[in-house]
């Protein structure tokens, strides 16, 4: 078990009393060892993917420093035409078209996606996937990247609500920190009826990345 209280405390800015009250109501994937709460890397990150809502409020106060979103999109891009019906199909097309981080092979990273989307959808409703690896597989913080792609027809990614989703982001994170960082931020922008509209209209690069870009601004300025 990697993580203590402090590092959830750290990782999702939030106090420890609110830590403990997850705990005590059982909102929060943990473990009681030696007396001592101690949490999955791995499910902390399936928990922030399906607890979207619940971590919005503390998902604006995440800092990415130097990695902020727009600036891993502008690294990864915008593809507007990623064919697919089915999961595996939409992955292998967008893995044939996106920027991959230097020493990626297509086939390893299309398995890494599709190990990761056997294990657990990465739908999150409302018409968006965020496909990913299950820990990040790039070494250099400098090689990672979003890429957001928007599908020729609407897949079926077993979504909970039952929508078929219409765009997908592919992380490329460097660090696990990173990783449920940008989860985060990506979740808490995909709540916004303004973004989707956007993404459902298969806006254009510049437009989306302007939005972006506006919601950190705003962000960082939140007290």
């Amino acid at each position: 078990m990697e993580l203590k209280i402090k590092d959830i405390v750290d990782l999702l800015q939030v106090n420890e009393k609110t830590v403990y009250r997850w705990i005590k109501e059982k909102k929060i994937p943990c473990y009681r060892i030696n007396h001592q709460y101690r949490f999955n890397r791995a499910e902390i990150n399936e928990w922030i993917l399906s607890n979207k809502i619940d971590l919005a409020s503390s998902a604006v106060n995440l800092g990415l420093t130097d990695h902020n979103l727009a600036n891993l999109f502008a690294e990864g891009g915008l593809v507007s035409s990623v064919s697919g019906s089915t999961p595996a199909e939409v992955i292998t097309s967008a893995v044939e078209q996106i920027k991959l981080p230097p020493g990626l092979k297509k086939e390893e990273v299309v398995l890494a996606l599709m190990r990761r989307e056997e294990l657990m959808p990465t739908a999150i409703g409302r018409g968006v996937a965020i496909p990913h690896p299950r820990s990040p597989i790039v070494t250099d913080p400098k090689n990672a990247n979003i890429s957001i792609c928007y599908l020729e027809q609407p897949a079926n990614f077993h979504a909970l609500d039952g929508k078929l989703v219409h765009t997908i982001f592919i992380l490329f994170t460097a660090t696990p920190r990173m990783h449920l960082e940008v989860l985060s931020k990506i979740s808490h922008l995909c709540q916004e009826d303004v973004f989707l509209d956007k993404l459902s209209s298969r806006a254009p690069k510049a437009e989306v990345l302007e939005f972006i870009r506006s919601r950190e601004i705003e962000w960082s300025t939140k007290d």
